[in-house]
């Protein structure tokens, strides 16, 4: 029996084109003026010195050459860290402190009304009836939690930030890696196999497989992944049978 659900955001509940053509780009237009600026809003700061650790970590070519430029590479300048941030988003890396300050600028678009998340239109009424079977709901990106919040805060269909009692990011562990999931499972104390885990990455859903979980393969127009693989494919969350 599902007691829990799992759910991915991007090409999800909401547009991969939402995510990849206008919060990215949005980000990375703010990106230097909200590190170089003398008056940074609150975690900024914590968020680049986060940047320069994963920085000297970083064994990329161009991560190093970046590094080897920088005026001091124990403390490099906001704008070598800017530049090295932009490096990263040119490259579609992963990194939580660039995700941390994306979060911060989305924050500053959402609450001017520049930003606005659009949701598919089974999502809201979906997630009201799984609530109504009492079932936890869970968010589980590769955005950070702040960004997660942000985007269910502000949707076109209003703030459903309430319908979800968890929130994990890749501070838990990386997606595509069962043990992941298995955090996720100890965390919100419910065993593997009555947690339904729904993604629109079929590695994704092969690592949350592997832990115990439930899987659903999220199939709608316009995703990249068109092939779900072993799971049981879905093209919107009404067709979910609990």
């Amino acid at each position: 029996m599902i007691k829990a659900i799992v759910l991915d955001i991007e090409g999800t509940t909401c547009p991969v084109t939402f995510v990849s053509q206008t919060l990215f780009p949005f980000a990375r237009r703010q990106l230097s003026q909200t590190i170089c600026t003398p008056n940074r809003k609150p975690g900024v700061s914590a968020a680049m010195q986060e940047a320069i650790s994963e920085w000297k970590q970083d064994t990329d070519p161009t991560s190093q050459a970046l590094l080897l430029q920088a005026t001091d590479q124990n403390t490099p300048t906001p704008e070598e860290i800017s530049q090295y941030l932009d490096h990263l988003i040119q490259c579609d890396r992963k990194s939580t402190a660039l995700k941390e300050l994306q979060g911060i600028i989305w924050e500053q678009g959402y609450t001017s009304g520049e930003l606005q998340s659009p949701l598919y239109a089974d999502v809201i009424p979906t997630l009201n009836a799984w609530k109504q079977q009492e079932i936890m709901l869970a968010v589980y990106s590769s955005g950070s939690v702040k960004a997660q919040q942000l985007l269910y805060s502000y949707t076109t269909g209003g703030d459903i930030t309430d319908q979800f009692s968890q929130w994990f990011d890749t501070r838990t562990g990386p997606k595509l890696n069962a043990d992941s999931y298995r955090a996720i499972s100890q965390t919100i104390e419910i065993r593997p196999a009555s947690i339904l885990f729904v993604s629109d990455h079929p590695g994704e859903c092969d690592a949350a497989l592997a832990s115990g979980m439930e899987t659903r393969f999220c199939l709608r127009v316009g995703n990249p992944f068109r092939d779900g693989g072993v799971h049981r494919v879905i093209h919107n969350l009404s067709e979910i049978n609990l």
